[in-house]
């Protein structure tokens, strides 16, 4: 029964009257797991904070607290997606990740051991030693190329020149040739004008990628996903990346499929009881025609189990953090993971 977990292996059914249709299918995931560090002090980053001695006391009791409330969630999200069935996401980008160390910790953890999860991963710039990656079943995804997508600020709203990169990877999703952006803009640290430019400069070097490969093969398939820090009708998204929440078949646009989430009020993480949805994955439309004899889009969602909500208090209803102020409180993570299920007719 393991090969279950596996996003070709498992037939979704779905019924439409007197008549069911049998596809396959795949879950592609974002989550930003706030804070991930491993315990072991940096000579290149500040991360004094999460080490033993630091403030906080994070000892190896609070990381594999950490590691096996993460690899819980992941695991969790295909049932979400499909019921009580058992499916592990065939890519799952992560934000806020320290290092190789905790990838390798984390795909080996028994609840994801059976994806026979690999990883890309680059260290960054970032001052704070935190990146994205992306996970992936290597037998479903075959990694063609990857590389960094180096941002570096102009100065207009940060006082750091660097930030987190954007992590490019061109792979084959079952024999298809897909780019997967992996993306941790700058924070609305300081204000949300103030830091604005940031992201908007961040847009600018992904739009500027994405328009390239285009121009190469304007049929290719485009999957974003990220933390953006902004909503989906912030200028970064709606404007630079030009991200729609209208469905066109036309090439070289994209289709936000979290839009019309965003307007219901939901959101990916809570701040001053109003919701923002950060958490994004984006889609160009090569992905909308049904009628493709590859995978398409199907539905998004936001993954929001009980168990990752404050049940009680102030914070009620939010995401529960790993850390009250600096008290560790064994928490998941401040942002809620996203996902989006892709089906491929048989």
């Amino acid at each position: 029964m393991k090969n279950i977990l596996f996003f070709l292996v498992l037939i979704a059914s779905i019924s439409y009257g007197q008549k069911t249709n049998i596809y396959k299918s795949a879950i592609i995931a974002f989550y930003n797991v706030e804070n991930f560090y491993d315990t072991i002090p940096s000579n290149k980053y500040k991360d004094e904070e999460f080490t033993p001695s630091g403030a906080r006391n994070y000892n190896t009791t609070f990381y594999y607290s950490k590691l096996n409330n993460i690899a819980y969630t992941i695991a969790r999200i295909g049932q979400e997606a499909f019921g009580k069935q058992m499916m592990l996401p065939a890519l799952i980008g992560l934000a806020e990740i320290e290092n190789e160390l905790v990838l390798n910790d984390l795909i080996n953890h028994s609840y994801l051991r059976s994806g026979n999860y690999s990883f890309i991963h680059f260290d960054s710039k970032d001052v704070r030693g935190i990146d994205v990656a992306l996970l992936y079943q290597p037998n479903y995804f075959k990694i063609l190329q990857s590389k960094p997508l180096s941002i570096v600020l102009s100065g207009k709203s940060k006082e750091s020149k660097y930030t987190r990169d954007i992590l490019w990877v061109e792979g084959l999703l079952d024999g298809e040739i897909v780019d997967v952006y992996v993306n941790h803009w700058p924070s609305r640290y300081g204000g949300t004008q103030h830091s604005e430019p940031a992201r908007l400069e961040a847009a600018q070097i992904l739009k500027n990628h994405i328009d390239n490969i285009k121009r190469i093969d304007y049929k290719r398939k485009i999957l974003v996903m990220g933390d953006f820090n902004d909503n989906p009708n912030n200028a970064s998204i709606y404007n630079i990346l030009g991200a729609k929440e209208i469905r066109t078949e036309r090439y070289n646009s994209l289709y936000n499929p979290f839009f019309p989430l965003f307007k219901n009020g939901n959101g990916t993480l809570a701040f001053q009881d109003a919701w923002s949805l950060f958490d994004q994955i984006i889609l160009s439309t090569e992905w909308i025609d049904k009628q493709q004899s590859n995978f398409y889009f199907y539905k998004c969602g936001i993954y929001n189990a009980s168990y990752l909500l404050e049940p009680t208090g102030k914070y009620k209803g939010y995401p529960m953090r790993t850390w009250e102020g600096m008290q560790f409180k064994n928490g998941y993570s401040d942002h809620l993971p996203t996902y989006i299920i892709l089906l491929k007719n048989l």
